[in-house]
């Protein structure tokens, strides 16, 4: 199978058309299409359905792009091995972690990184979802469960606990509960639907200190715990928010301290394969750094 002819295909596949292949490829749209052809015809099998909305890989060829798939991010992998520098870490490190993580801890330290390792090129992903680090979507993943696939290398980053924050504003305006019977009267935001929440029972606060017959009604639902730090900060409501992103969020109260949420773990995850990669090693110290300095 030709190399040059299989990278085409990969980049198509990827791509969705011959056109953005093209402009990744630096190659012209008609350039790509004959390549594509040539390939279908030494294989003497059709490797995508043409649409006028665009491609759709065919049974054959959608066996072909995940092994192509494969190859391709073992390719990577070994090419970033064989650049590291031995004396310092350099090279691209691709990172993801949960929107609310990057977003509220990492990113506002990512510079100091940065200014430490300015040869690492850093690529950070906020996604929800778990990439599949084996497949090489993302070299490291800060996750807020362990990982379930064995080939992953973990190591316990932080414990993350929940605590009840308010907005002076809020405040000012409802009052300050002092007592956990208090909250029947108060505004409670809470974290919507979600097949995978962040951790058991997100919605403690809706029960907390409650007695037979009460109940508490929600005043906003979001399935995010950022955009739920944003709404507490705006004073809409008294929410359970991170203590991680609390940390340095302006314009948040705590409230009845005593009452603590559930307790989750967040995971500092990488291949096995990964496992003597300078650029990984320096990254998971600087974050164990940093969640020691926040401990103090």
């Amino acid at each position: 199978m030709d190399w040059d002819k299989l990278r085409v295909f990969h980049a198509v596949a990827e791509a969705g058309s011959f056109t953005h292949a093209g402009e990744a490829l630096n190659l012209s749209q008609s350039a790509v299409s004959r390549q594509i052809s040539a390939l279908e015809e030494s294989l003497s099998v059709p490797l995508f359905h043409r649409h006028a909305r665009g491609l759709i890989l065919t049974e054959q060829g959608d066996l072909l792009y995940h092994t192509a798939r494969e190859v391709f991010g073992k390719l990577a992998m070994t090419e970033s091995m064989l650049t590291e520098s031995k004396d310092r870490p350099r090279g691209p490190l691709k990172v993801t972690t949960t929107v609310s993580f990057g977003s509220a801890w990492l990113t506002p330290r990512i510079r100091e990184f940065l200014d430490l390792y300015p040869e690492i090129q850093l690529t950070v992903l906020v996604d929800d979802s778990e990439l599949d680090l084996s497949m090489r979507e993302a070299d490291v993943a800060i996750r807020m469960s362990p990982p379930r696939q064995p080939d992953l290398v973990q190591r316990h980053l932080m414990s993350v606990r929940y605590h009840i924050y308010a907005s002076p504003d809020y405040l000012k305006r409802h009052g300050n509960p002092k007592k956990v019977d208090d909250l029947n009267r108060h505004r409670i935001i809470v974290y919507g639907e979600d097949g995978r929440p962040p951790v058991r029972n997100i919605n403690w606060l809706m029960e907390a200190g409650l007695k037979s017959g009460q109940e508490r009604r929600p005043i906003l639902s979001i399935n995010n715990a950022h955009a739920i730090l944003r709404a507490v900060q705006s004073g809409v409501g008294i929410g359970a928010v991170p203590d991680f992103m609390a940390a340095d969020a302006e314009g948040l109260t705590r409230i009845l301290p005593e009452l603590q949420g559930p307790e989750g773990e967040a995971y500092f995850v990488y291949p096995e394969e990964l496992r003597s990669s300078k650029r990984i090693a320096v990254f998971r110290e600087f974050l164990v750094r940093k969640v020691a300095e926040m401990r103090n």
